[in-house]
């Protein structure tokens, strides 16, 4: 019997108590009330604490039953005896609840992804993370604050997921996430950097990529036979080798950072860092000016079929390479390889002027990272004997180390 007298609301009245016009209270033992009101009904403690009448939240009929609301009557009493006022307690342990919230894996991971990570790296490879820390992190231990996560609850995580690579992929992002942490003052280290030989090691993959003259002269030659594809398809398929950009920039450009007059294409790389200004050889001139007639004046260069408000799908040029017979011989990204080979082994291009054309932080001697507008008449010199050196290549002519000079003559 609780202190104050013993209960005497039963389930079936509680439940048949309604409004009635003006709230009013349906009393049960030791000052536990239902308050019924237009908006609803209401569990309350009435009590005295340090000399003064106080109210307690219980909770909202019919969520919190007869029993639950007794339930926390009778913890409240007993709070009451230890000289612990219900009200304050009850705050406290919501104040804990929300800090605890905020301090989760998953609250720190998605804020680490919103206002770093999605800033760090092309929109769809931020996309595919935050999908594995959805898919694989966030349900297991996304709930617990970063600082109780421990290696080996980590690691139980990680020996879930099936595939090796992405396993490892996602103890990065957990180590991402867990620094991140550290730095707002929510983790105290980083226990992912514990696991890294606690996974099964991977065998390193590289994009595929034809880097042989002769090779890439196939190639060559398939593209510009290619009939299989609208024109946007078929004209990134023939600048990606000429620009060796990064396919997700190539098929994002919008015509609003071209001078075709000045054979200046200017953007923003993907992977962040100076603005990047890369001069057209003549030949991507020509392409870019029949593709102004049916995508220009604004808007993507390379717009999807579904219409110019979205780009070209990430998969259209990897999928007309399989259709033409190069899967797994070569990839979009795989241009990219195929330049700095043979620019600089078999052309004798500076690997500074290649790296720094790749869209890579590119230093001095002094550890300085150049601008990316460094070297424009050099790398637009490059530009062009590297697309006549094309032309040649699908022409049949291979052996053309001779074109180019040592870059030391330059």
């Amino acid at each position: 019997m609780p202190r104050g007298g013993k209960d005497k609301l039963s389930a079936a009245a509680v439940k048949a108590a309604a409004y009635q016009g003006r709230p009013y209270k349906l009393f049960d033992g030791a000052g536990l009330y239902l308050h019924l009101k237009e908006a609803g009904r209401y569990w309350r403690l009435k009590y005295r604490y340090a000399g003064r009448e106080k109210l307690l939240a219980l909770g909202v009929y019919p969520d919190v039953g007869l029993k639950a609301a007794r339930e926390g009557r009778d913890e409240a009493r007993r709070l009451l005896a230890q000289h612990v006022d219900p009200v304050a307690h009850k705050r406290a342990q919501e104040s804990d609840r929300r800090a605890a919230a905020a301090n989760s894996f998953e609250a720190v991971g998605r804020e680490w992804w919103e206002q770093v990570h999605r800033h760090e790296v092309v929109e769809d490879h931020a996309a595919r993370n935050l999908r594995r820390l959805e898919l694989y992190v966030f349900p297991p231990i996304g709930r617990f604050p970063l600082r109780d996560i421990s290696a080996p609850q980590l690691l139980a995580v990680l020996r879930k997921v099936k595939r090796r690579e992405t396993a490892r992929r996602v103890r990065t992002l957990c180590g991402q996430v867990l620094r991140y942490g550290i730095s707002t003052g929510r983790a105290e280290r980083d226990v992912a950097a514990d696991l890294r030989d606690a996974l099964k090691p991977t065998e390193t993959r590289h994009h595929a990529a034809l880097v042989d003259p002769e090779d890439l002269a196939g190639l060559l030659r398939a593209i510009e036979g290619y009939d299989g594809g609208q024109p946007a398809t078929r004209a990134a398929l023939r600048l990606a080798p000429l620009l060796f950009v990064r396919p997700g920039e190539l098929r994002k450009a919008k015509w609003e950072d071209f001078d075709l007059d000045a054979g200046k294409w200017n953007y923003q790389p993907s992977k962040g860092g100076d603005p990047m200004v890369t001069p057209l050889p003549r030949q991507a001139v020509e392409i870019l000016g029949a593709m102004h007639k049916i995508s220009g004046p604004e808007g993507y260069v390379f717009p999807s079929l579904r219409g110019k408000g979205r780009p070209m799908s990430a998969n259209t040029l990897s999928a007309a390479l399989s259709q033409m017979g190069f899967k797994d011989k070569m990839t979009p990204h795989g241009f990219r390889a195929a330049a700095r080979t043979i620019l600089t082994e078999r052309l004798g291009y500076s690997a500074e002027w290649v790296e720094m054309q790749l869209g890579h932080c590119v230093r001095d001697v002094n550890g300085r990272a150049y601008n990316r507008t460094t070297f424009l008449e050099q790398r637009r010199e490059m530009l062009q004997r590297w697309a006549d050196y094309l032309d040649h290549l699908r022409n049949g002519v291979v052996a053309l180390d001779t074109m180019c000079t040592n870059a030391d003559s330059r």
